[in-house]
């Protein structure tokens, strides 16, 4: 079956996906959990292959580490299975209610999405978090991960395709691509599919918003900044610092540029030098931080760069509006954080920062689903329409507006024969 014959299938299915209950949907959910536990041996064994394999070719050891899946990611996976069972259901929440006159009533519904492209890391726990969403939420998904699991992604869509058949939800629910060529199969699918959403580099990202009449959500890079303000608490503030950086420095979510106020440059940067040496984390920085400490000297083009590594960019700025202009320029509007005990620099910060994601004396690291308590993400939305930030449940969702009416016509609102009186019964 080729992408074209398998997306018109799902859009076929989709409706009945989005008819299912919850309680048909979470019976999905927990089929999956129990499979998961049952065949983790063919699991674990499939992994084993990827794993030799990425050793074989040279595979980075930050893909690696994504791709390995041992006993605790598995435990993760199914224990955020059954979170995710507990959450609301998504579908069929009445956002307004509203009586436009007597016996003509209007409805503001959610309802799924439909057919969602879904294409994705080296992660297997990626796979199953991103099905479990699109389940919950009755969107029928397509999935395409990286290549470096190919054996452990195929084991896994196999079980996780069976628990869904077991428990009555449509055949052509899930479809897993597995060939690089299928991903451009999949871009001219714009009659069956509803969205894509991409995870990955800038680069990728970009190519699927450039070669695909379907509407795309996702992020094209992290560029992410923390404005270190004259009125910051250092001993907070130089824990975030290490924590955004070196947590995770591959995740769009680590910090990629620090912003110093100049007023308290010559106290500060010194001790960021001495303890970013200490984690190994790599200086670079504009010439007036130069003069201050030893670092790599840059300049302004290099400002907005995605490094991905153990790497941070350094310069000055002389107050929280060039530190928000700056961010606002350079930055790629994904999460960006001020560590500041001023209240009316951190309000001013906040909201002016155009970001999906603006913090207060935290680490950047915390843009994820999962640490939102939305169970897990299909991805982070940079973009400012329908979803924006982790996308969780909401995000999978959309919604239509139901009248009912008993037999009213408009000329008679448009004569002056009827008018409207409006009502609201529920508006959230």
């Amino acid at each position: 079956m080729n992408m074209q014959e398998a997306t018109r299938l799902m859009k076929n299915d989709a409706a009945t996906l989005a008819t299912s209950s919850n309680s048909q949907r979470n019976e999905a959910l927990e089929a999956i959990a129990l499979a998961l536990a049952a065949n983790q041996t063919s699991i674990f064994a499939a992994n084993a292959r990827d794993l030799a394999a990425a050793d074989e070719n040279d595979v980075s050891p930050t893909v690696k580490k994504r791709l390995k899946f041992d006993e605790s990611k598995l435990e993760a996976c199914i224990d955020g299975l059954r979170q995710l069972q507990e959450l609301p259901d998504p579908v069929g929440r009445v956002m307004l209610e509203r009586q436009l006159d007597n016996d003509l009533n209007l409805y503001k519904v959610t309802v799924p999405i439909g057919v969602i492209g879904v294409i994705f890391e080296a992660r297997p726990d990626a796979l199953i978090q991103i099905a479990a969403l699109c389940i919950k939420s009755g969107n029928c998904a397509i999935l395409k991960g990286g290549k470096e699991t190919a054996q452990t992604n195929r084991v896994l869509f196999d079980i996780i395709q069976a628990s869904v058949k077991r428990t009555g939800l449509p055949e052509n629910c899930l479809y897993q691509a597995e060939l690089h060529s299928e991903i451009d199969e999949l871009l001219a699918c714009d009659e069956s599919v509803d969205l894509l959403i991409p995870r990955g580099s800038n680069k990728f990202v970009r190519y699927i918003m450039d070669n695909t009449k379907i509407p795309v959500m996702g992020h094209s890079s992290g560029v992410c900044h923390i404005f270190v303000d004259k009125d910051a608490d250092l001993a907070k503030a130089m824990p975030i610092i290490v924590d955004a950086k070196t947590q995770y420095p591959a995740a769009c979510n680590a910090v990629e540029m620090l912003l110093v106020h100049r007023a308290i440059a010559a106290d500060f940067l010194p001790q960021l030098a001495s303890t970013m040496a200490e984690v190994g984390v790599t200086l670079r920085g504009t010439a007036d931080v130069a003069q201050i400490i030893d670092v790599e000297e840059m300049d302004a083009e290099e400002f907005g760069t995605e490094y991905g590594d153990l790497v941070l960019a350094v310069t000055l700025v002389d107050d929280v509006q060039a530190a928000i202009g700056h961010i606002n320029t350079y930055g790629s509007h994904h999460t960006d954080a001020i560590l500041s005990e001023n209240g009316d620099t951190v309000s001013r910060f906040m909201r002016m920062v155009d970001s999906a994601g603006v913090y207060q004396n935290c680490s950047t690291r915390f843009a994820d689903g999962y640490r939102y308590g939305f169970g897990a993400e299909v991805g982070i939305s940079t973009g400012k329409l329908h979803a924006r930030g982790p996308v969780g449940l909401d995000g999978l969702v959309t919604y239509k507006y139901e009248l009912y009416g008993e037999g009213q016509i408009v000329e008679d609102y448009v004569s002056g024969k009827k008018s409207f009186h409006y009502k609201d019964y529920k508006n959230e």
